[in-house]
């Protein structure tokens, strides 16, 4: 593995670029619910995410017509890039701007694109939701850190992939949910689960089998600061009382997740090491106490 993967793991102190973070959550889920009305539907809402790649994140191919388009935001040059299999283009700048104004520049793109698409303009996932086309609150956009928040996505997500491939069941591709904006990974026991009393359609069909997933958040809320996360969907009892490694790993009894803050994995003498010691031992507590068939489902 390159060293550079490992060593140079940035600083991602929340409250520098939080009102960056939040426009951005936007735009993405502007971008995301495109991806989403146009797909479509696979188990488990995997044909929402987006994906990290060479440039920032992209959000794959979007079947048009007889054609596809791809959307991606280039954290390199800045640029939010429509480009499609007949040809055409076009390229946005991403600067500081309202969340209206995106929405309605990126909208009136597509249609010059010859690309029809009619979205839901409500936010997901967010306390106080405002219409995309109406948020003019929410404008500000650093280089800096969103070139930041792109490179911690890149190590997370090869150290995530490195973490996949041990594991031969069903599993999740790494992707980038735009409504909790995470990149996470999530195995799956091939047992059904218990319906979730009053669930909404959503809920309902991300948690329908027996999952352990981890993640990579930004944080918020009661959480100051970006953090990795594991939980386990049922969550089997005596979960949260398992010793998980590296040592600053804890159980957040809100959450019902075990975290590890982000600068606890950037100060550890190897951060590679350090998170997948927290995915790995975080997925055997869980299917050890839910009775995973571990012989069946994980690669020697």
């Amino acid at each position: 593995m390159n060293s550079h993967l490992t060593d140079s793991w940035p600083e991602l102190p929340l409250a520098a670029w939080q009102d960056t973070y939040t426009t951005l959550h936007m735009w993405t889920q502007v971008v995301g619910k495109v991806r989403l009305a146009l797909s479509p539907l696979v188990n488990h809402w995997w044909e929402v995410p987006l994906y990290v790649n060479a440039r920032g994140l992209t959000s794959s191919a979007i079947p048009y017509g007889d054609g596809i388009f791809e959307v991606q935001f280039d954290f390199v040059e800045h640029k939010l890039i429509i480009q499609t299999s007949w040809g055409a283009s076009k390229s946005l700048a991403l600067r500081p701007q309202s969340v209206a104004d995106f929405y309605a520049e990126f909208m009136l793109a597509l249609q010059a694109l010859g690309i029809e698409v009619k979205i839901w303009s409500m936010p997901v996932e967010v306390p106080n939701p405002v219409r995309f086309e109406k948020d003019t609150q929410n404008k500000s956009y650093d280089r800096e850190y969103a070139h930041r928040f792109w490179q911690v996505l890149i190590l997370c997500d090869t150290i995530f992939k490195e973490f996949r491939a041990g594991f031969i069941g069903k599993d999740s591709p790494v992707h980038f949910f735009w409504g909790s904006f995470d990149l996470c990974v999530t195995r799956f026991s091939g047992r059904r689960a218990p319906e979730r009393p009053g669930a909404d359609a959503v809920t309902r069909e991300a948690y329908s089998h027996e999952v352990i997933s981890a993640g990579f958040w930004p944080g918020g809320g009661d959480i100051k600061g970006a953090a990795f996360y594991a939980y386990a969907a049922p969550e089997p009892a005596g979960f949260s009382d398992e010793k998980v490694r590296p040592a600053a790993a804890f159980y957040h009894p809100v959450m019902k997740e075990f975290l590890l803050m982000y600068d606890d994995v950037r100060g550890a003498a190897s951060p590679r090491e350090a998170l997948l010691s927290f995915l790995q031992s975080t997925y055997e507590a869980g299917a050890k106490l839910a009775g995973w068939d571990r012989k069946e489902l994980e690669r020697g």
